[in-house]
């Protein structure tokens, strides 16, 4: 009734109103919905307005909201302006289309139009929305020749493509050529870019060059320069920054705590981490969440707990994430316990099971040998991701149960979910562990062939494993040879292991002899071998081999074992075996 409403009082100021450019600037601002818009174009179509460029510049701007409707807009205009090109290209750029803004910046291209800085900032925006590096950089080249290179906009744009789609040395080479035209975002974006592939020695090296050139650390800078001083494992660093932001004045903002605390943390200084926390009057959920965390990373399970309920006790509504990295390290320590405290928290707190929570209790319960409630909770789940079928897939091929891996699998691209490298690495395990020889092939065929994923050392492992076991021990070793990379030890030592199982003396030779020129000397080795030989009933070798693998040992001058340990679960406690 309200949008009636508006729409009339609307329609009857547009025939009140004579037209004029600044009451038409009005109206557009005061139109909310594309419905409101289209009334405003239609009365410029019947007034001609619709060939004035102003008018037309600003309502093209109001349409962006619905881009199929700016893209007809745009598409009627016989001669657009700059600003009209540059509106779509910013209107591409945010939208689901971001490809588009490339096809759009050709046509001006085409027209000779004077770009400007704007130009080059959206298309390069939607260039790394898209993942389209190569298209990026060929827009770099026309920025260089047409002078833009020197807007420092253009520039943190050029640093946030390169950043993102990993290519640092070019992105620290751009940041290099004119170092005076560098601002604080071009700063805070290089070391974004050395954060996302960990080198934190670099970005303690920038802040430090950055500082010296005079610059001011933001909140952003700090965020990053403590990641790297707790990726560093530096103590001392770390309450030096803490000291600095104390100083700065951001010790206080929540960000700078929550990074502070995974600082201390990842720096063995959980009860500093704690000190932090407590210290803070109002805390949201993020926080709790980074503390819940770090306990769980540390094997703290009972004071991750604990925190729970503190956290209920102080009403803070937890989310997914609150409880996702405890039940990865319940699934990793095998305490089945906690995972029951966690679905039961999840029921009281009436949480939504959603694609991250539930898929964290489905690894948890499928580690902790509960298959079947691992399969109720998936299928109890609406929303799922294809992590949430990996998963399940991954829990099937554990328990031995190949088969149901792979109907699964299928099922889950009946539903309309995509698999990812991980998915088939799950899959191709299961049928290596099940036997399932012709379904791994036709799964590995698959990946390659209808999707386009290049396999991976892991896949490869996988398969020569799957070959390996099921005695195809020629296959096995021709694939290896056809490898790209023949330098995995890893799938030398798993053809090794079938050599032994199936007792292929010949081999098992040539596969030690490949092992000793990629120089390595692990111990495995000369196990599997002497297996070999004894499954073949070559004695003598078998002692030569055990004979090697003793004067081995006495040249070891403190030859020490790793002692093990085992944990049984009783009454919810665990008990330590040594």
């Amino acid at each position: 009734m309200s949008l009636l409403a508006n729409s009339s009082r609307l329609a009857r100021r547009l025939k009140l109103w004579p037209w004029e450019d600044a009451k038409l600037i009005c109206l557009l601002k005061c139109c909310k919905q594309i419905s409101e818009i289209s009334q405003i174009h239609g009365s410029m179509v019947k007034t001609g307005l619709d060939h004035a460029p102003f008018p037309l510049s600003k309502l093209l701007a109001s349409s962006i909201q619905n881009i199929e409707y700016a893209a007809s807009i745009f598409n009627h205009i016989q001669n657009p302006n700059l600003f009209m090109f540059n509106t779509m290209l910013r209107a591409y750029s945010i939208s689901d289309e971001p490809k588009q803004a490339l096809v759009v910046f050709n046509d001006l291209r085409a027209r000779h139009i004077m770009l400007d800085q704007f130009s080059f900032i959206t298309t390069l925006k939607a260039c790394a929305r898209e993942s389209a590096v190569g298209a990026g950089q060929g827009i770099h080249g026309v920025v260089v020749r047409s002078g833009h290179g020197f807007f420092v906009g253009v520039k943190n744009t050029l640093l946030r493509l390169y950043c993102a789609s990993g290519k640092i040395a070019d992105a620290h080479q751009l940041f290099d050529e004119f170092p005076q035209g560098n601002d604080l975002i071009s700063w805070n974006t290089l070391m974004g870019g050395y954060n996302h592939l960990s080198q934190p020695h670099v970005i303690v090296d920038l802040f430090k060059q950055m500082r010296n050139g005079g610059f001011e650390a933001s909140l952003t800078t700090v965020l990053y320069l403590l990641s790297a001083i707790g990726d560093l494992g530096s103590f001392l660093g770390g309450e030096a920054l803490h000291g600095y932001c104390i100083k700065i004045g951001f010790s206080y903002h929540l960000h700078v705590v929550t990074a502070l605390i995974d600082m201390y943390a990842k720096n063995g200084q959980i009860d500093l981490a704690r000190r932090i926390f407590d210290g803070v009057t109002v805390k949201d959920v993020v926080l709790w969440n980074c503390l819940v965390n770090k306990y769980a990373k540390c094997g703290m399970v009972e004071e991750a707990v604990a925190l729970l309920r503190l956290m209920k006790i102080e009403r803070t509504k937890p989310n997914s994430s609150t409880l996702a990295g405890l039940l990865s390290a319940c699934a990793a320590s095998g305490s089945v316990s906690v995972g029951r405290f966690i679905k039961d928290y999840v029921e009281e707190e009436k949480l939504v099971l959603d694609a991250v929570l539930g898929t964290a209790l489905v690894d948890t319960y499928a580690k902790c040998g509960f298959l079947d409630k691992a399969l109720d909770i998936f299928e109890s789940m609406e929303n799922k991701d294809v992590k949430s079928w990996t998963a399940m897939i991954s829990g099937y091929g554990a328990h031995g149960q190949a088969t149901n891996a792979m109907g699964l699998f299928y099922r889950m691209e009946e539903e309309g979910y995509q698999p990812n490298e991980v998915t088939f690495l799950a899959v191709l395990s299961a049928c290596s562990h099940g036997g399932l020889v012709r379904e791994g092939i036709g799964c590995f065929e698959m990946m390659v062939c209808k999707y386009g994923f290049v396999p991976m050392d892991e896949h490869y492992g996988c398969l020569i494993d799957l070959l390996g076991r099921a005695g195809l021990l020629e296959e096995a070793h021709t694939l290896i040879e056809s490898l790209p990379i023949k330098s995995d030890v890893t799938a030398w030592r798993s053809l090794l292991s079938a050599c032994r199982v199936y007792g292929y003396v010949a081999l098992g030779e040539f596969i030690q002899g490949v092992l000793v020129k990629l120089k390595d000397d692990h111990p495995t080795n000369a196990m599997l071998l002497s297996g070999t030989y004894a499954i073949a009933g070559r004695l003598h070798d078998n002692t030569s081999i055990q004979e090697m693998m003793d004067e081995e040992m006495v040249r070891e001058e403190h030859p020490i074992k790793e002692a093990g340990l085992s944990t049984i679960e009783l009454d919810s406690q665990g008990w330590p075996f040594g």
